[in-house]
């Protein structure tokens, strides 16, 4: 069987209270199926559409919730991914916007979610018969979980973008156990600590470039974890930046003081 079989072979009996599963929540079957490509080297649109619907069909026909609470709890959750993007990104004033609030976490709810993701994130490591060990950690008010001590490119994807669709199916697996929306980091191979190097440079460069013509300049699109980057470099070198576009295609532009 192969990697993007075993994943697509999960199921809430196989692995109770860890995994979502397919019809759980469109968001999560949408990565969980990038991931599971990405990760198996496969092309995730080749497989046959009668597998994905006995999966869908499996998944809503699993006990649990009645269908309308089932429903309502997804579209909680759809309503939690988008904000927590608009979190990863948001830098005050710049974005124009003030973040969500949210309930104050103390050191102990971060740590029970950063275990929670660390499980979660074994498992998937697990099915797609990959190595890789699992750092946790607290930052500020932002729990840290890392996969370390292997190269695994396969989990982070052409500009990070599978690493992106694994924190979103990890944030979810978080916020169902625990029922709080969580900013939870993920990171595989110190991606993003590199990632954050160069954005800041970048960053940086921009600022300069635009402190000198005095003409705003747009960079290319970018994740919300690599604008929120810019917008603090930018916002340390004493100038404004914004977001415009939609997402994938939303960018920083650089602005001029004034």
């Amino acid at each position: 069987m192969s990697q993007s079989e075993n994943m697509a072979a999960v199921t809430e009996d196989d692995n109770p209270g860890q995994l979502p599963v397919a019809g759980d929540e469109a968001p999560a079957a949408a990565a969980a199926g990038e991931v599971a490509g990405e990760a198996g080297g496969q092309d995730v649109a080749a497989q046959p559409d009668g597998q994905a619907d006995a999966a869908a069909a499996d998944a809503a026909a699993a006990p649990g919730a009645p269908e309308d609470e089932a429903s309502g709890a997804d579209a909680d959750e759809d309503e939690a991914s988008g904000a927590d993007a608009d979190e990863d990104e948001a830098s005050g004033a710049d974005e124009g916007e003030e973040a969500p609030e949210q309930p104050a976490r103390n050191v102990a709810d971060l740590e029970q979610e950063s275990e929670i993701a660390a499980d979660y994130v074994e498992g998937l490591l697990d099915v797609a018969d990959l190595d890789g060990d699992i750092d946790m950690d607290v930052e500020g008010d932002r729990a840290l979980v890392s996969v370390v001590g292997a190269t695994l490119q396969e989990l982070v994807g052409p500009r990070g973008e599978v690493l992106e669709a694994l924190q979103e199916l990890t944030r979810l697996a978080v916020h169902r156990q625990t029922g709080v929306r969580t900013r939870i980091m993920l990171d595989v191979g110190g991606y993003r600590a590199r990632r954050r190097m160069e954005l800041t440079a970048l960053g940086r460069d921009a600022a300069e470039d635009v402190g000198r013509t005095g003409v705003a300049r747009r960079l290319d699109p970018m994740t919300p974890f690599e604008r929120k980057v810019i917008h603090d470099a930018v916002a340390a070198a004493g100038l404004r930046s914004e977001s415009e576009g939609e997402e994938p295609n939303r960018r920083v532009v650089v602005l001029p003081a004034g």
